[in-house]
């Protein structure tokens, strides 16, 4: 829980009850999870809570989307070196074709890219799949 309020106290975001659930629960997975994942584990919390710490949390770079082949959209904690002013993880991440869970390779950066002239990224999403270790 220390790491909890530290990690809140340094982004300037007041330690609610909500928050310190909702952080903690996404501390706890090694894979990214769902706004539904959070809802369903964090049940006594409402939709537009979940919703708007998740959106606070990204804002205030604690944590990062994972988008994968069917379009949902995950969650995972960001590595230390983002913040308010941007997120600075361009990371891959990976999928496992049996327990379909998403984790964050934070070892193997995504390659810059060479663009023709007049493209300009905003993000990079590197997916791989493949089987996991625990698979």
């Amino acid at each position: 829980m220390q790491e909890v309020q530290q990690i809140l106290k340094a982004r300037n975001l007041r330690s609610t009850q909500s928050r310190k659930e909702i952080l903690t629960y996404l501390l706890s997975n090694k894979y990214a999870v769902a706004h539904a994942d959070v809802e369903k584990t964090l049940s006594e919390l409402d939709r537009v809570t979940i919703y708007r710490t998740l959106s606070t949390f990204m804002e205030k770079g604690i944590i990062h989307q994972v988008s994968d082949d069917t379009g949902a959209t995950k969650y995972a904690v960001c590595s230390h070196q983002c913040d308010s002013l941007g997120h600075h993880d361009e990371h891959v991440h990976f999928k496992c074709v049996k327990c379909e869970q998403i984790q964050c390779i934070d070892t193997v950066e995504i390659p810059d890219i060479d663009l023709p002239e007049g493209f300009r990224p905003l993000y990079s999403n590197y997916l791989i799949y493949g089987v996991c270790k625990e698979c």
